[in-house]
């Protein structure tokens, strides 16, 4: 992606002007991680009142007066195609940003933080109490972002949050998909796990020393391509990707009783984190060069867990590196090992769900989420909500069992409602590139099995990585794979390998 500049006075203050956001960004980013891995708790108060100063000096900076008037010059010059969709980008971030007043920004910021910090001690001890006292303020202040979003786009309370994450997408469109795959899935699940139950399967006994394991990790992030040069691996409460694209920080969670949870964590982050890594270089710190959206984000990391780590192809070649580690045991033979992590187990944890079950977990929050932000719903109706949508759609109880049901997720501590149904948008997204890669690179499979993985990332660097946000979502998965989303892809993915 590259554009021959041509002088345009208005929109090159703005070029700058965005290059030092992104800059007070790295900042905020690089505190945000520090704050969730190392900082000692006593840090807290003072970490969230700077965070919470910084994105008010970004709201400023954005919504200056001066801002807009430079708009309104930019979008009479001259520009190519690229600068015009940084302008796009640019505008899009702006016009987010100046309906909210930085007084909203500042109470949402710190009650975001200390619900955050707060949670960590929290949920172990399973306080809901105490977490919904503070939960409770997020969702006072993140509706009142959500009204005064929906007033000025003219749309429903959630809509105007969830296009901060997913531009363009309605919750009716969310409905739609849902709603279609509420018909077949509990079905499939039913099915596979009828099928599974002929098929006995040995589990790896531990323990797994947590040193070795990180060992683990860091020989699965090199074979997955991640830049050491450009990022790093550590432990937080939650795992995540977040830093930079020059200098990228994931996060997973060890547990010496079993090693494949915090691994697959590592495998989803580093899809992640090459997304990050291979953004377009020479437009970094302009919004052109950010990821394209959330649902976009998520599809690049589930493509790594779940359509290529779960292949019995790269199980094949990830095999030794476990043994390499633990040594040999019968739990981890070639095929006892593929059925081990092709498991479909319905169960309380999210993050730990298999592929089949994960989209349950999803439909379960969105529709709580939604409720919420509408006001249909208030904090004290969530735990009843989440048992009863628990044991409908995956037949498990919840009943007193905070810690592993409704507080289980960092998610809403920060506010950040409409972010859940972008995890099963982007599992669909990543069916329809993987069938499409497939189609593409017809010795896909072999290649995989031989442990040669650079056809495959780079044709995701060609179509996908390298575009950041220059394209609207549609068209950039229509140009990937000559047509706009299409959840079939994911219907047939989950059949053929499960059934």
């Amino acid at each position: 992606m590259t554009s021959a500049h041509t002088p345009s006075p208005s929109y090159d203050e703005l070029r700058a002007l965005f290059t030092r956001l992104s800059r007070f960004g790295h900042l905020s980013a690089i505190a945000g991680w520090d704050m969730q891995t190392m900082m000692p708790s006593g840090g807290s108060k003072a970490r969230s009142e700077a965070l919470a100063e910084l994105s008010v000096l970004q709201h400023q900076i954005l919504t200056a007066e001066k801002t807009g008037r430079l708009f309104e010059r930019a979008q009479q010059e001259t520009l190519d195609d690229i600068d015009q969709a940084n302008l796009l980008e640019m505008r899009r971030q702006y016009d987010n940003a100046v309906l909210v007043p930085e007084s909203l920004v500042e109470a949402k910021s710190l009650a975001g933080a200390r619900c955050e910090h707060a949670w960590r001690a929290q949920r172990p001890a399973n306080d809901w109490d105490g977490f919904s006292e503070n939960l409770r303020e997020v969702v006072k202040l993140s509706r009142q972002e959500a009204q005064i979003r929906a007033e000025a786009a003219g749309t429903s309370r959630y809509d105007a949050l969830l296009n901060l994450y997913e531009p363009g997408m309605r919750s009716s469109d969310i409905d739609r998909i849902f709603g279609d795959l509420k018909t077949w899935l509990p079905d499939l699940l039913q099915k596979v796990v009828a099928k599974q139950a002929q098929e006995p399967c040995l589990i790896p006994q531990g323990p797994f020393n947590v040193d070795t394991q990180r060992q683990l990790s860091l020989s699965v992030m090199k074979l997955l391509g991640f830049n050491f040069d450009g990022g790093r691996v550590d432990v937080s409460a939650h795992p995540f990707c977040g830093g930079v694209p020059e200098d990228v920080r994931i996060t997973t969670r060890y547990n010496d009783k079993e090693f494949l949870t915090a691994l697959l964590g590592i495998v989803h982050e580093t899809g992640h984190a090459r997304y990050e890594q291979n953004l377009p270089r020479e437009w970094l710190g302009q919004p052109v060069a950010q990821a394209r959206s959330t649902a976009i984000h998520e599809s690049q990391s589930l493509l790594f867990e779940m359509q290529l780590a779960r292949s019995s192809d790269f199980l094949k070649i990830l095999r030794p590196l476990i043994i390499k580690q633990f040594g040999e045991q019968p739990a981890l033979e070639e095929n006892n090992f593929i059925r081990l992590n092709q498991r479909v187990k319905p169960g309380l944890i999210r993050v730990d769900a298999d592929e089949v079950s994960y989209p349950a977990h999803v439909i379960l929050r969105y529709e709580i989420e939604k409720a919420l932000v509408e006001g249909d719903i208030e904090v004290e109706d969530i735990p009843a909500l989440w048992g009863e949508k628990m044991h409908r759609y995956l037949g498990l109880d919840t009943v007193g069992n905070y810690r592993n049901g409704c507080m289980q997720d960092i998610h809403w501590t920060d506010g950040a409602f409409g972010y859940f149904p972008t995890y099963t948008l982007g599992a669909m997204y990543a069916a329809q590139l993987f069938q499409t890669i497939g189609k593409a690179l017809p010795t896909l499979n072999n290649d995989i099995a031989e442990g040669n993985l650079t056809p495959l990332f780079q044709w995701l660097k060609q179509n996908i990585w390298r575009h950041g946000s220059r394209f609207p979502t549609e068209t950039l998965i229509t140009n990937a794979t000559g047509e706009p989303l299409n959840p079939g892809y994911f219907r047939k993915h989950l059949e053929s390998r499960y059934l």
